[in-house]
């Protein structure tokens, strides 16, 4: 019989790449996994709903990030870089190749930053590609590889620095749920662990860089400038983005642009800052970004008058990426309910024979299906660490190798899937222009550069730590 987690994943890809929207691929994979898993019509919506409900403050936090994003973008900093880069593009200052390099590593950079330094997460990819759009198609630089850039920031970062997300991945979920199953962990190095792991998405990026993408590609110039010029303070360029919603925000935001100052950017510095703070003691993303929220509405950056469309702003700006979280979570709890995760675990057991190194590569590879059909890294590990942990225990494999097979294969899949805010984050920025396709400009460029050298590095971590 067809296991119905793997049968649900599937169905979910398949659609996905026939280019049936996320939602709706979400949708019915849940209910083919829930109808073969057993559970019937009405206990499958049951399930998907209780997925729902525990998306909730996922939906909540991107709502926040999305209205800090914008309250930024208000302040003029996103203005500022973008029109500072593109003086330079028309004033040839540097040269091309030197600005092309520079925005690559600021990419990365600010990719890093939004996961621990500035924790507003995905949130600043719709605010500071689209202005950008312009600038990378005349240096004729494939998005394929800006998506590789963006991604690699947003994943290597949780998955191996213990801060922010990373401190979420890496302590409160991982190191947790690997105690909880019965392992010792108080000395474990959690950077140790995930050392090699990381140096596989290093690896994965530099192919994308030196190889893959290394060619010039062809957009067409007319709209991404005319998004430029939008973001800098004209309505021109409304027009491009992919949804209505994505219009509305785009237009409002170029109409209610302030002009850069010194004054509002330290109140920009002064807000992040804050969030920071806020966020390092409370351990809480929400609570970071309203108080940095409120920063600007107290020192008047954003006017009392204007703080709910600011808001409503931000949420429309991250609707979409958190109406698939919300969707992937309901196919996450229908996946649980079927009870067939540790069936296709213990299938795949059955061809370890006591072989580690077959050990470690099922195991990874079982990750590997769970993460691309829920979309999240920190939803997985929860599934797998308690069958993991024992399994492992039982083959003979030594702590540090244990937490850098069970943070491997949670995070194995956040790119490349095409539920995962990794890949939606990208393809937000990307696609203002309808010009960068999800599926085949997003997800299988990141799947192939980063899961498939993640999948070796984890599996030499397993063998040598």
């Amino acid at each position: 019989m067809v296991n119905a987690v793997l049968l649900a994943v599937i169905v979910m890809l398949g659609l996905s790449l026939a280019r049936v929207h996320v939602v709706l691929s979400l949708l019915i994979g849940a209910m083919v996994g829930g109808l073969v898993g057993g559970l019937g019509v009405d206990a499958t919506l049951v399930a998907f709903q209780d997925g729902i409900k525990n998306g909730a403050q996922i939906a909540l936090s991107y709502a926040l990030l999305g209205a800090f994003a914008v309250a930024i973008a208000h302040s003029g900093l996103p203005q500022s870089l973008s029109n500072g880069v593109i003086n330079r593009i028309n004033n040839n200052q540097g040269g091309t190749q030197s600005i092309k390099w520079g925005l690559f590593f600021g990419l990365v950079l600010m990719s890093v930053f939004s996961q621990n330094l500035i924790p507003i997460h995905i949130a600043f990819i719709p605010l500071i590609i689209p202005p950008l759009l312009g600038v990378f198609n005349r240096l004729q630089v494939d998005r394929r590889l800006l998506a590789c850039l963006m991604t690699f920031g947003l994943v290597t970062t949780y998955m191996f620095i213990p801060y922010g997300f990373g401190e979420i991945y890496l302590k409160q979920i991982m190191l947790k749920n690997v105690a909880e199953a019965g392992m010792n962990v108080e000395n474990v190095s959690v950077m140790q662990a995930m050392a090699i792991p990381a140096t596989g998405m290093l690896v994965g990026l530099l192919t994308a860089i030196f190889f893959s993408y290394r060619k010039s590609r062809h957009y067409n110039l007319a709209a991404p400038q005319a998004q430029a010029t939008s973001v800098a303070g004209s309505k021109a360029g409304a027009n491009v983005h992919a949804t209505q919603g994505g219009q509305d925000t785009l237009t409002s935001m170029a109409a209610n642009a302030t002009a850069p100052s010194k004054g509002k950017t330290l109140i920009a510095l002064l807000a992040i800052v804050t969030a920071f703070v806020v966020q390092l003691y409370t351990e809480s993303l929400l609570l970071g970004s309203l108080f940095g929220f409120g920063i600007f509405m107290a020192t008047g950056v954003v006017k009392w008058n204007e703080a709910d469309s600011v808001f409503n702003e931000g949420i429309k700006l991250m609707a979409m990426i958190g109406f698939i979280m919300i969707t992937a979570q309901g196919f996450a709890e229908v996946m649980k309910a079927t009870d067939q995760i540790a069936p296709l675990i213990e299938g795949a057991t059955n061809l370890f024979a006591g072989n580690k190194g077959v050990a470690a590569i099922v195991m990874l590879a079982i990750g590997l299906i769970v993460t691309m059909g829920i979309g999240s890294s920190f939803s997985t590990i929860p599934i797998i660490a308690a069958i993991y942990v024992p399994l492992c225990m039982a083959m003979g494999f030594s702590p540090l190798a244990t937490v850098a097979i069970i943070g491997t294969a949670g995070a194995l899949g956040d790119a490349g899937s095409p539920a995962s805010d990794s890949t939606l984050g990208p393809t937000s920025g990307l696609n203002v222009d309808g010009q960068h396709d999800h599926i085949k400009d997003s997800v299988i460029p990141t799947f192939l550069h980063f899961n498939l050298p993640l999948l070796a590095f984890g599996w030499i971590a397993a063998m040598v730590l």
